[in-house]
């Protein structure tokens, strides 16, 4: 293992990883990575359809006045002001795939995990970085694949919910693997905030929780610079094909109680039915698109100009 990028892991951590709520310390914060000068350069580099770019009302839980928008013809240090200014987030997908810095990264981190806990071995590991407005919100939802969140620049409260009914509902979960329905379409209401987990996060700290955990965040009054990593290991993939397999015989056969096995005949007939069915392609015409109304302007409200709407599919 080569210079840790971890500062508190003991070996409990080993046995609560991935069934329990992980708070751990990180080095990040002091990287040149994650400067504005960093930053800007990522966001002039990337290509159109490597981001999302966000707006919402920050008063309000209801993620019906989340919008999608572009950057476009603004520097990257214009962006960045735009984040500090207003309510938006610049969200950069895969920032390995032009600056190789960030993969060593990534497979610095991935490395570590397999080093610290033995028996680890994941795949398909992804990297993302967002930047994101004073007390801007990420909606209640729910991620696919593993997640951990790791803090570089700022503050923010996440606020982490129990990954079963009423909190994520079995079917809401199938649509959201399937692709029909957006990771924030999951209901919210008020009270479910008596059963979160509430943790205050700075710099220099990260967080991972259990698979499909639904969670929500919002950052303090001042600029924000996160990232997640997301991975698969054998034992998400499987839990994946069952949830899509059992979405795809509820909303297609009309099965009502569906069981979901962690092996045996049950799961790897599920998991053939799901491969089949996305080898076919037939799930393509029923994935979730995404409507762009807005493009980031530092002499509009907020830093957000209407535009007129059009479909974007990532």
């Amino acid at each position: 293992m080569t210079q840790s990028v971890l500062t508190d892991f003991s070996n409990r951590h080993t046995e609560l990883f991935g069934r329990h709520t992980v708070n751990l310390g990180h080095t990040f914060a002091a990287s040149p990575l994650f400067t504005d000068d960093a930053l800007a350069s990522l966001i002039e580099r990337a290509p159109a359809g490597s981001y999302h770019v966000n707006t919402m009302d920050v008063t309000t839980h209801d993620p019906r006045t989340r919008r999608e928008g572009i950057v476009d013809g603004l520097s990257g240090a214009e962006a960045i002001e735009a984040v500090r200014r207003g309510h938006i987030w610049i969200l950069i997908q895969d920032p390995g795939r032009y600056d190789p810095q960030y993969s060593a990264m990534l497979r610095g981190i991935y490395d570590e995990f397999e080093a610290r806990m033995p028996g680890f071995k994941s795949y398909k590991q992804k990297l993302s970085i967002l930047i994101s407005s004073p007390k801007v919100q990420v909606y209640y939802h729910a991620d696919v694949p593993g997640q951990t969140l790791w803090q570089v620049r700022g503050h923010k409260r996440v606020y982490l919910y129990p990954n079963t009914a009423p909190f994520l509902p079995q079917d809401a979960l199938e649509r959201i693997v399937l692709g029909e329905a957006h990771e924030i379409s999951l209901k919210y209401e008020p009270w479910f905030d008596e059963y979160a987990e509430v943790i205050d996060l700075a710099p220099g700290r990260m967080l991972h929780w259990p698979l499909n955990g639904p969670h929500r965040i919002v950052n303090a009054d001042c600029l924000n610079v996160s990232f997640t990593t997301e991975h698969w290991t054998n034992d998400l993939r499987n839990a994946y094909a069952v949830n899509y397999a059992n979405g795809i015989m509820r909303g297609r056969l009309g099965a009502k109680s569906l069981s979901r096995p962690e092996s045996g005949p049950g799961m790897w007939a599920r998991f053939g039915l799901a491969a089949a069915w996305k080898a076919a392609g037939m799930q393509k015409a029923r994935k979730h698109h995404f409507k762009v109304d807005f493009k980031v302007d530092l002499d509009a409200p907020w830093c957000v100009r209407p535009i007129p709407p059009f479909d974007l599919t990532r």
